[in-house]
């Protein structure tokens, strides 16, 4: 009886889990006119604010160079990249002090010397350099579209009739290399479906936590706010938690046309890695409390489920399999083994909604999906949902033992033109 009851509880936490996820999922496809909303407006053609691009690169030696020999071509007259580089790190450090060579007049260089380095310290340490009235960021390894400055800066100036100034823009961020692995097209859908409706939703509600790049944000409202946590490993999250809290306005815009293209993690591990470091970022960000200023209970409300989406992630990653094997193996009530079975239906309709997504990706990007991939995606479903399911619980862990180094992700250009899959990926 106890071990009914047990799995009638975990049955109706991940039906809800999955019933919230799917319905955020579907935000920005509700309506024609939603779905229409989420592009960028289309800008007067003026130029009205300069801007500073904070570049944090750290062993990047294979992707620094292309990303800002194209951010060089963005066509926006008042700009500046800022590439933030390691004391420690010469190789990199090279490459950015010979662009800056070439293009004093756009590129500066600033060195990060905290022995302990992560991306928060090191654009922390370039505040103070930016000339811009607005500061965007980008990572090493971006792909950024020419006009995408131009749509940002409309965004921030023009007149929505509401008396309020925007204070953030966040951009469109997409993982292109879809090719390169089983895993990378989910990775890919990920990143559709979270700058292409879920960030929408938040923006919406008044809560947001922000992408890490593609991110731009006043200077004077940042710098007031004091710059990055340097301690947290979800600085944009909590960044954007703090100004949700302070009453700060974010538009959010996905275009495809203008979306800063990346690549996926290179191997299982370094996604594994990749998504324990979010997950305790979120968790350090739930645990400071910045969310709890938010002025509306509903805010509130999505905060707290927002960030305690860790814990709901290693709760599925150890209850799914556990509960699954307890319904075949039998030996409970019948009622309460076909409840077991209830949470499926909302993840069955998720993948469904997950491969009309697919083709919109293609259609979007004009790239080819064939049977295969949608095959690769259902199929990969169960073992993606495990390794999220073990890195919240690596996370939980992390958090609970007081580890906080930062993983560095790294990039070897697998997004850019002519780069070649990695087929040794597929087997790791």
């Amino acid at each position: 009886m106890a071990l009914s009851a047990v799995l009638l509880f975990v049955s109706l936490v991940l039906m809800a889990a999955a019933t919230t996820t799917l319905w955020w999922m579907m935000h920005a496809w509700r309506t024609p006119e939603t779905l229409e909303a989420t592009a960028f407006a289309e800008p007067d053609g003026e130029h009205r604010l300069s801007f500073s691009l904070l570049v944090p690169a750290r062993h990047e030696e294979a992707v620094l160079e292309h990303t800002v020999r194209r951010m060089l071509r963005i066509d926006h007259p008042d700009f500046e990249i800022v590439v933030i580089v390691g004391h420690d790190d010469p190789g990199t450090a090279a490459i950015a002090h010979r662009l800056a060579a070439v293009r004093p007049d756009r590129v500066k260089v600033v060195t990060d010397h905290h022995e302990r380095k992560n991306k928060p310290r090191a654009m922390n340490t370039a505040l103070p350099h930016c000339r811009g009235e607005i500061i965007g960021v980008f990572d090493a390894e971006d792909i950024v579209h020419p006009e995408l400055l131009t749509h940002v800066d409309f965004a921030f100036h023009r007149d929505e009739g509401d008396g309020r100034r925007t204070d953030v823009v966040q951009g469109g961020v997409q993982l292109m290399n879809y090719e390169s692995s089983w895993y990378a097209l989910r990775n890919c859908l990920e990143y559709f479906f979270w700058f292409r409706s879920r960030l929408h939703l938040h923006a919406r509600k008044g809560f947001i936590p922000l992408g890490g790049n593609t991110v731009f944000v006043r200077a004077d409202l940042l710098r007031a706010t004091g710059g990055w946590d340097g301690d947290c490993l979800a600085e944009d999250c909590d960044l954007g938690v703090r100004l949700s809290s302070g009453g700060a306005k974010v538009q959010v815009a996905y275009h495809a046309a203008l979306v800063t293209r990346e690549e996926t993690p290179g191997s299982l591990v370094a996604l594994y890695k990749q998504r324990t470091r979010w997950n305790q970022g979120f968790l350090q960000v739930l645990r400071k409390g910045e969310w709890r200023r938010l002025p509306g209970f509903g805010q509130r409300v999505l905060a707290r489920y927002t960030l305690t989406t860790p814990f709901v992630q290693a709760f599925s990653g150890v209850a799914v399999p556990i509960g699954a094997g307890v319904a075949v193996a039998g030996g409970i009530p019948l009622p309460a083994a076909l409840f077991a079975w209830l949470p499926v239906l909302p993840m069955a309709a998720m993948v469904a909604f997950e491969c009309a997504a697919l083709h919109d990706f293609g259609r979007q990007y004009q790239v080819g999906i064939r049977l295969r991939h949608y095959v690769q995606l259902v199929l990969g479903t169960p073992v993606y949902s495990l390794v999220l399911g073990a890195a919240a619980v690596r996370a939980v862990w992390r958090e609970y033992t007081g580890r906080d180094d930062w993983e560095l992700t790294s990039h070897v250009g697998a997004h850019l033109p002519g780069a070649r899959p990695r087929a040794e990926d597929a087997s790791r």
